[in-house]
């Protein structure tokens, strides 16, 4: 029986010397690299050179040193007839053991005066080709490419009588895998960095823009941060803009490929605030949404995003808007007048552009997206250092997700299937758990991320109830002093429908935006406007797990309702929906979002 080989070439050489001599106690021949063969020979350990058996000289400055027939083919041969008479024509031995660690890449480019130079260096080619390799054929050959292996190797080698057992060569060649692909992942980065950044001037971006550096994360404290996606036209987008305008924009193309109507929506810590799509606004609605006065007509775009900024004004001030088409002027007219951080879609009018360009100074956020653009079928996600990985929530929602209707009454109009369609995409988009009410192509409340399920139902009935006072005569009619700005209006007409009791300089503060005195809508004016509303639709992103989530959207004008089965008192919910004449539909579907 011909004597093992084993290959050794290694930047990292911690626990070498003791390996070594394992090695060659246990009757191993030794062959090594450059360095790696100098300091195992200075410990007076017997090695040859890897030259030895290529009968070539390492050269370039060392980058090439193991690139060879000789010790690839040994490495690659399986025990199989035609391998071993390959390697008996050309003289060459069978390698069963290869050690090898990398050039410290990452190290290198950490370091502030790392040049492009000094990178490119440190980019092992030999060692990444003898890790994959002795990776691939790891049926035959064991891999060491971490030294906290080595003793656990030589015990079990000397147990094994020379095998170490297929599960520990397994093991070792899956560590060596990864090894591989952290290692060109961060090269990868490193030059999208160099070459296809989008802050490079335009002699140095080599590739279309592939990475934006961002200010910080989620919180100022958490940097470096950067992202590996879209394009920016203006502003500078921030980590939080980049979740936001993610989802959101995922959102609204989903929407308009279910209803062929242009959608926007109004995103805030990555759920949205409203949602819409292209229905044609009445005059009571200009005037609810505050477009009443805009000099351009109001194209569907632009009436979707003013029905998804007016469904909650509180809530998207300082929003993310994501469009599904491209924006147009009427659309960017009614932008530039709101508070918000940026803007997403497939395309900009010139005219468009140039009035977005111009908000905040010229900081406001402008990113555009390839609608053409399909993000992979398996996402990952990493949480404290472990990475989780699913398959992306591609489920399409049209209107053959509520055909199971459970309820006496079947009457199930279009238009409330396309309310139930928003309201349920909505919730696919929603911090769980959540519940939509839908009115009219748009959300009008959204209850979200809340552990209990009435609490959802609670939170967005209650943001639909104030969403429909803001449409009572009254509050259209509230004598706001000239120059009250639009934030300051919002949040005085929240103060007003919402019956909040005001007390010292509140009071007074809210008082002086008026001419003259408010009286405040009685409870009797509140309970006889809010029952006006009705055709309101309703969805859960999981099933009712008690009826008292039927009676409360009922009570916020809910006719239509959808959530998915699976409740031990889906009976009971059913019973309670029958009680108000309600439509419940039983979707197979449920919606978390996290």
């Amino acid at each position: 029986m011909a004597q093992p080989i084993a290959l050794l070439s290694v930047y990292d050489k911690t626990g070498l010397i003791e390996l070594a001599q394992g090695l060659s106690k246990a009757g191993i021949r030794l062959l090594g690299s450059g360095g790696t063969a100098k300091k195992i020979r200075d410990a007076g350990i017997p090695i040859e050179d890897v030259s030895d058996i290529t009968k070539a000289p390492e050269m370039l400055g060392g980058r090439v040193k193991t690139l060879h027939p000789a010790v690839h083919g040994g490495i690659l041969a399986r025990s199989i007839a035609s391998d071993e008479q390959d390697l008996k024509a050309q003289s060459i031995s069978p390698i069963s053991i290869v050690v090898c660690n990398l050039y410290p890449f990452e190290a290198t480019i950490s370091q502030p005066s790392c040049t492009l130079a000094n990178a490119i260096e440190e980019i092992d080619i030999g060692g990444v080709t003898l890790l994959r390799a002795a990776a691939k054929n790891h049926e035959r050959v064991s891999i060491l490419s971490n030294p906290a292996d080595y003793a656990e190797f030589l015990t079990a080698y000397t147990q094994g009588q020379g095998d170490i057992g297929q599960s520990f060569r397994s093991r070792l060649a899956l560590k060596a895998f990864e090894q591989t692909a952290k290692y060109d992942e961060a090269i990868s980065g490193y030059f999208r960095e160099q070459y296809a950044s989008a802050e490079l001037p335009a002699d140095k971006l080599v590739a279309p823009v592939q990475r934006i550096a961002l200010r910080y994360g989620a919180n100022p404290h958490q940097k470096p941060a950067q992202a590996y996606v879209t394009e920016v036209l203006s502003g500078s987008p921030g980590y939080i803009n980049l979740l936001d305008a993610l989802n959101s924009y995922a959102l609204v193309r989903e929407l308009q490929e279910a209803l062929n109507l242009p959608a926007a929506a109004s995103f805030k810590h990555v759920s949205p605030a409203g949602v819409a799509v292209g229905v044609e606004l009445d005059e009571t609605e200009k005037q609810v949404y505050g477009v009443d006065d805009l000099k351009e007509p109001l194209t569907l775009l632009a009436s979707a995003y003013a029905r998804a900024r007016g469904a909650d004004r509180m809530s998207s001030f300082g929003d993310f808007i994501a469009l599904s088409a491209p924006c147009d002027v009427a659309t960017a007219r009614i932008i530039s007048r709101e508070v918000s951080d940026g803007i997403i879609a497939p395309g900009y009018s010139a005219e468009a552009l140039d009035i977005l360009k111009k908000k905040k100074a010229g900081k406001y956020c402008v990113l555009q997206i390839d609608p053409s653009y399909n993000p992979p079928a398996i996402e990952t996600k990493q949480v404290y250092g472990v990475s989780l990985q699913q398959r992306r929530n591609d489920c399409k929602i049209g209107p053959e997700l509520f055909q199971t209707i459970v309820t006496q009454n079947k009457d199930l109009p279009s238009v409330a299937v396309i309310d139930l369609i928003v309201a349920t995409l909505a919730l696919k988009y929603t911090q769980s758990n959540s519940v939509a009410y839908a009115y009219h192509g748009a959300t009008v409340g959204i209850g979200a991320g809340q552990q209990s399920r009435i609490h959802c139902t609670r939170l967005a009935g209650g943001k639909a109830d104030l969403w429909w006072l803001r449409h009572h005569p009254r509050v259209l009619a509230l004598p706001f002093k000239k120059g009250v700005k639009r934030a300051e209006k919002a949040n005085a007409i929240d103060l007003y429908v919402s019956g909040e009791v005001l007390e010292g300089s509140e009071k007074s503060q809210w008082e002086s935006l008026f001419e003259g005195v408010v009286e405040p809508l009685t409870d009797a004016e509140k309970k006889e406007w809010a029952a006006k509303l009705d055709g309101v639709a309703c969805s859960s992103d999981a099933f009712f797990p008690f009826p008292d989530n039927v009676h409360r959207a009922k009570k916020s004008g809910v006719k239509y309702l959808a959530a998915p089965s699976g409740s031990v008192m889906d009976g009971e919910c059913i019973k309670a929906a029958d009680e108000h004449g309600i439509v419940f539909v039983h979707t197979s579907l449920r919606l978390f979002h996290h």
